[in-house]
């Protein structure tokens, strides 16, 4: 888990988490970690584009959104949301099956990246920690 100072806040009572991956196997452990450890709403995604109508329609707490995708990969989503003025302030988490450059290269909305195959158990503490949220 790589990660950058985010703001210290309270975290959400039911936060909701948009899980963007191509891999459905990814979604549904991510979906039932979040839900069943986490105690969040969980939104998935399976594309860049997908990704982008749910957050403007849904506006999540949080993104997880992976980097590698095909057609509309991680960092080009990542744009099309900083660039719509409903999606521009949400938090994103990239996941990702390698350690790159990424992160560096990304706004300050890039709150950190958690690494695949992540664990299961974990997933709401490693996203709790990348957003500064607090008990």
């Amino acid at each position: 888990m790589e990660t950058r100072p985010g703001p210290d806040a309270s975290r959400p009572s039911e936060p909701r988490v948009l899980v963007v991956d191509d891999d459905a196997s990814i979604r549904e452990v991510a979906q039932a970690a979040l839900e069943l450890v986490g105690g969040c709403t969980v939104l998935t995604a399976g594309s860049g584009e997908e990704c982008a109508r749910t957050a403007a329609a849904e506006r999540p707490d949080v993104i997880l959104l992976d980097v590698m995708m095909p057609g509309t990969d991680g960092p080009a989503t990542q744009r099309l949301l900083s660039d719509d003025e409903r999606t521009s302030d949400i938090p994103i988490i990239y996941l990702t099956a390698k350690s790159d450059s990424v992160l560096q290269q990304s706004p300050p909305i890039v709150r950190g990246m958690i690494l695949k195959p992540f664990d299961p158990i974990r997933l709401m503490s490693d996203v709790e920690a990348l957003l500064g949220w607090r008990p």
